[in-house]
């Protein structure tokens, strides 16, 4: 083989196939695909989109610091809670993070408001991915997209592929001039795959293969992982409920190492016909796919009835004995209620549902709404459950851990 044949099929689309699974190998992966499904129908159909907006919003702070923790590039939960008041650290690598954490959850919203108008070409075009980008980073200051490079410090422009060559690890990542065709093939492909558990495995292996063209300067994982979060979304899994965004970084090492090892070439006539690995695609799809139905599992056990109500007996009593800003344990029907029914209440209901005179049953209210134990849009409107941070380790224990620690 020639120089120049040798560079062709290294620059050509070919090189990153199989971008699925053969159909022959295909059958465990779609009944895991099948009981992921499912077991998140049942999830969103009890909690459907609208209610508990106080949990998804605390949803969007852990995706955000477990996305960022995954790059090393993380800043407390406490301190993700500052920045939402605009109380930055004076340290400047902490406020950068800071910025970057909300950056990241303010494109997931982004995302979520966006989604349920799109169809599938949408979804999964390359426009897309780089609006991701756009999005995440345009957030963010000048100052705060500044990265190293072989020539010196650059500045990432928010959107726009890269214009030097990579490698990543013991993988050298297409050529920048090639970048359009790789993309162009990605789309092509995981656009055209049809809903349901095939779109599941599409979903896994796009991720893979997203990182493996490594289209950005800096920020590909980051982008993934939301594009990722993007299709479970579009697909009506999550409901703002659960994402592999928190999985991802729990698992870190298995992580990395499943997205390397679906790097390798194929080796032998076994392991697929394209050049990359079959086999371990397939191993990247699998740990994919149980990394979403661990955190469905999850999801589904703490927003059982079964136990809520004892938990918010226990924030309630820490509540009044401990914090002492007013709230009391008499609220625990009315908070209980508006979980079970994730509905909203009128306020005169809900002081009803208190059993206290009138002044009291206000103050109490107040002092709900301050702690974040109730939520409002206006200072006469109907109140809804809230879910602050520090109420998480009551209300969803291990769910978010680091959170839990400086609560």
């Amino acid at each position: 083989m020639s120089k120049s044949q040798k560079f062709q099929l290294n620059d050509h689309p070919a090189q990153m196939e199989p971008l699925l699974p053969s159909e022959h190998r295909m059958g465990p992966l779609l009944e895991r695909a099948y009981d992921l499904i499912r077991k998140a129908d049942r999830l969103s159909g009890w909690c459907p989109s609208g209610a508990l907006p106080g949990l998804r919003s605390s949803l969007r702070a852990m995706n955000s610091y477990y996305s960022n923790k995954i790059e090393g590039q993380h800043t407390l939960p406490l301190e993700i809670e500052q920045a939402l008041r605009n109380d930055y650290a004076q340290d400047a690598d902490k406020a950068r993070r800071q910025r970057m954490a909300l950056a990241h959850m303010a494109t997931e919203a982004q995302l979520e408001a966006l989604w349920p108008a799109w169809d599938a070409a949408k979804v999964w075009s390359v426009q897309t991915v780089c609006d991701i980008h756009q999005d995440l980073f345009a957030r963010l200051p000048e100052a705060d997209r500044a990265i190293e490079s072989p020539g010196g410090v650059q500045t990432l422009q928010p959107g726009a592929l890269r214009e030097r060559e990579v490698s990543v690890g013991r993988h050298a990542a297409p050529a920048t001039a090639v970048l359009p065709a790789f993309l162009s093939r990605w789309t092509s492909v995981y656009s055209g795959v049809r809903r349901g558990e095939l779109q599941l495995v599409a979903m896994a292996a796009a991720h893979q293969r997203l990182a493996w063209i490594h289209p950005f300067a800096d920020g590909n994982g980051r982008v993934v992982r939301l594009h990722s979060h993007l299709v479970l979304g579009h697909m009506g899994l999550t409901n703002g409920l659960w994402s592999p965004l928190r999985g991802f970084p729990r698992t870190h090492e298995a992580y990395y190492a499943n997205l390397a090892a679906a790097d390798e070439p194929r080796a032998g006539d076994l392991n697929g016909r394209g050049n990359l690995t079959e086999s371990g695609l397939i191993r990247w799809i699998d740990y994919v796919l149980g990394v979403c139905m661990d955190q469905v599992d999850l999801m589904s056990g703490l927003l059982s009835l079964d136990g809520m109500k004892d938990r918010m007996a226990a924030c309630l009593a820490y509540e009044e004995n401990v914090v002492k800003q007013g709230v009391r344990a008499e609220a625990l029907r009315a908070l209980h209620y508006l979980f079970a029914s994730q509905a909203e209440l009128d306020r005169a209901d809900f002081k009803a549902m208190l059993g206290l005179g009138e002044r009291l049953a206000t103050a109490q209210v107040s002092a709900l709404l301050k702690r974040g134990l109730l939520e409002s849009d206006s200072p006469y409107g109907k109140l809804r459950l809230g879910v602050p941070q520090h109420a998480l380790r009551f209300y969803f224990p291990s769910l978010w851990p680091e959170a839990e620690a400086q609560g």
